[in-house]
């Protein structure tokens, strides 16, 4: 409290882009820990979206009672293009302005965090928490919401071996990941998939991927899991090119927004609550335009602007995979 920056005196907290579970958590901690502080914190709903419209909220204590446990966001959120230009930003700038929000914390990714800086450039103490499934922000080493998708994934894949085990199929089950395959790749080390496809890889051609089978067919392998992220795709394509080659009975299952949806895990709910201290922390001790990380067993933080210039690589983990997946 003695470090506490008098002219913070309200705090807004908005959700943006897609959504993950332990955002709840997040929004909670933000709200109570502001509070703590003496400010008036408000709620943004729907994202930036929702700050150009003025939809704004109270959020006392109460407000955020019974939600650490829920999935989704009780800010709701929502993608916003046109926020990407400046006459946006400087609307938004002013909403903040008319509202007399001070520090403000936005919860998601690379792109909320593009946003953050523009609203910091213009005057607004924005500090950013990482909430994204896909892990892909290369700050940090944990982002909310990634230790329960790659859960439920878990959980469904194991059920899918089970039927795929009993009438000895090859079962190619596609998880979310656009741009970025750690869901894939820790889904596949953790379920003991034959083979994971990564959109940061040179995707395999058919023909290898077969041999590989056939490969390990011949040496007793009676049933086969493929993890695909979803950047990649032609999951149905590769199924059938299995199957029509080697008999194998191909079956395609895409999770989807199952990934997304979910209670919490204990990791996602305890990560996100400290986080949430951290930021408003951050705002009381003057700081803006910073984005929080987790790395090494610490919380740290970064200015979003290298945050944003840093670079994620998979590969290190991928190679070491390749050590206990059975195709290579």
């Amino acid at each position: 409290m003695s470090n506490a920056n008098p002219r913070i005196k309200k705090i807004g907290v908005m959700t943006s882009g897609g959504d993950a579970p332990g955002m709840n958590a997040a929004i909670r901690s933000v709200v109570r820990t502001g509070l703590s502080y003496g400010a008036e914190v408000v709620g943004i709903k729907n994202g930036f979206k929702g700050l150009l419209a003025g939809d704004v909220i109270s959020l006392k204590s109460r407000d955020v009672s019974d939600i650490i446990q829920r999935g989704g966001t009780i800010l709701q959120t929502a993608r916003c293009k046109e926020f990407m230009e400046p006459a946006y930003q400087e609307r938004g700038a002013d909403m903040c302005r008319v509202f007399g929000i001070e520090g403000l914390v936005v919860i998601g990714g690379d792109g909320s965090f593009q946003g953050a800086e523009k609203l910091a450039n213009l005057g607004i103490n924005t500090i950013g928490i990482p909430g994204t499934i896909d892990l892909d922000i290369a700050c940090t080493h944990y982002t909310i919401g990634f230790d329960t998708a790659v859960n439920t994934a878990m959980d469904a894949i194991n059920k899918i071996l089970d039927t795929s085990s009993s009438h000895s199929r090859c079962s190619i089950v596609e998880v979310m990941g656009r741009r970025a395959g750690y869901i894939a790749l820790w889904c596949a080390i953790a379920t003991g998939a034959e083979i994971v496809l990564l959109p940061e890889e040179e995707r395999k051609t058919s023909e290898e991927i077969v041999k590989s089978i056939v490969e390990n067919r011949n040496r007793g392998k009676k049933h086969f899991l493929i993890i695909v992220a979803e950047g990649v795709g032609h999951c149905q394509e590769l199924a059938h090119t299995i199957e029509h080659i080697t008999g194998i009975e191909s079956r395609v299952t895409v999770l989807g927004h199952l990934q997304r949806g979910g209670s919490p895990t204990a990791v996602d709910r305890m990560h996100a609550s400290l986080m949430g201290i951290y930021a408003v922390d951050l705002l009381m001790q003057g700081a803006a335009k910073r984005v929080v990380g987790y790395s090494d067993g610490q919380y740290l933080d970064f200015d979003i602007n290298e945050a944003l210039q840093m670079k994620k690589d998979i590969n290190e983990l991928r190679l070491r995979a390749t050590k206990i997946l059975s195709i290579k």
